[in-house]
């Protein structure tokens, strides 16, 4: 292996080990609030459930046709989601998914 081929490797080498240092510096800071943000996670995945459900649901809903294609994406974690919220079978006429 001749220098100049270890002096391109070089900059690749620095650039992972910089990388994992990122990558644990970030992992030590989030380590004590990670509850904290998986409940945000899923605070935030529950009110975008709503706001594409929530016409369904007799709610008004202004962005609906934004939505519509998302359905088919969103289908598989609507009963997760309405059994989060309290509501023990689905609150929608048009499927059942209990």
């Amino acid at each position: 292996m001749s220098r100049a081929d270890r002096d391109d490797n070089a900059p690749a080498g620095w650039r992972a080990r910089i990388g994992r240092v990122i990558q644990g510096y970030d992992a030590v800071l989030s380590l004590p609030h990670r509850q904290e943000i998986a409940r945000e996670l899923q605070d935030e995945e529950d009110l975008f459930m709503l706001l594409c459900f929530c016409d369904m649901m007799g709610i008004p809903n202004p962005v609906s046709d934004m939505t519509l294609e998302l359905y088919p994406y969103m289908l598989e974690r609507f009963h997760e989601w309405h059994r989060r919220q309290g509501i023990p079978r689905s609150p929608l006429d048009s499927f059942r998914c209990c």
